[in-house]
């Protein structure tokens, strides 16, 4: 054997086992190392709904706009609630001189003696006394509902955020309860990863977490939590409440996604977050 093929064979040799290597190590890389390309960036999204029914007499929010908490997101004609307010005024006043009058009316009769007023008169004077006084107390409490309603009129921003989707227009009729637009919570952007269960042993809380978006930025952040439950499609409730077991059974068993939710320490400077978009959550165990 030549020397030129002493060399070939142990390049070959050589090329073989680093390509071994490589293989191997390719292969914990993706079946055992807790990386994950199904993730997905979320956020807590606010359905405002306005406490009063009315007409939108103001918008002064644009689509994607940025709200401060407290800003006016949208003003439901005020007509109506102010009128009710008046009323509510005019009968706290009504109420008030009627109690009044009954008490004066209560404390003359106790003062008169016996022989002229009976115990029985007394004694209703001061029930019709006591009646009125809580008549007064209804008619302000139904003054400060309407004080209330007419505040409601004005829908502000709970939280610091995004509107999004803007729906609702000037002139809409917007119904109690039901929601107009949404805002999207500034301070609330988390990631979820979902991990296949065999990689969760390697997945501990606490240990840090690159999220690498696919628009090409990168942000830090940690493991929050695991979840610790998913929904078993192979296994539905009945309609008897008893198991429903499919009796089939598959030879190729593909591992289950679990959420883990991934807190986001810092975002950079000018980096737009979406809830919904999707990128890469890698964990490094031990860090």
């Amino acid at each position: 054997m030549t020397i030129r093929n002493i060399i070939g064979f142990i390049a070959t040799a050589i090329i073989f086992v680093v390509a071994i290597l490589v293989g191997r190590a390719l292969w914990v890389h993706y079946m055992d190392e807790p990386w994950t390309r199904d993730g997905r960036v979320r956020a807590e999204v606010v359905n405002i709904a306005p406490d009063v029914s009315g007409a939108v007499v103001e918008l002064p929010v644009k689509d994607n706009q940025f709200v401060h908490k407290g800003d006016l997101l949208m003003q439901i004609d005020p007509s109506h609630y102010q009128i009710a307010v008046e009323q509510a005024e005019a009968a706290v006043a009504a109420r008030k001189a009627e109690l009044t009058m009954k008490l004066d009316d209560a404390r003359r009769r106790a003062d008169m003696d016996s022989l002229v007023v009976s115990q029985e008169n007394r004694e209703n004077a001061s029930h019709t006394a006591n009646s009125a006084q809580a008549q007064y107390q209804q008619a302000i409490a139904e003054l400060d509902a309407a004080k209330l309603n007419l505040e409601r009129t004005r829908v502000i921003a709970p939280v610091d955020g995004y509107i999004t989707n803007l729906q609702v227009f000037k002139g809409d009729y917007a119904i109690a309860g039901q929601a107009k637009l949404a805002v999207v919570d500034s301070h609330s952007f988390w990631v979820y990863g979902y991990f296949e269960e065999t990689k969760l042993p390697h997945v501990q809380v606490g240990n840090k977490a690159d999220i690498k978006l696919m628009s090409g930025g990168t942000l830090e952040g940690h493991v929050e939590s695991i979840s610790r439950g998913i929904y078993d499609r192979d296994n539905p409730q009945s309609r008897e409440l008893l198991a429903d077991v499919n009796p089939t059974f598959n030879w190729v068993r593909l591992a289950q996604r679990v959420p883990v939710r991934i807190h986001i320490d810092k975002v950079p400077d000018g980096m737009i977050l979406s809830a919904g978009t999707t990128c890469t959550v890698v964990v490094k165990p031990g860090a």
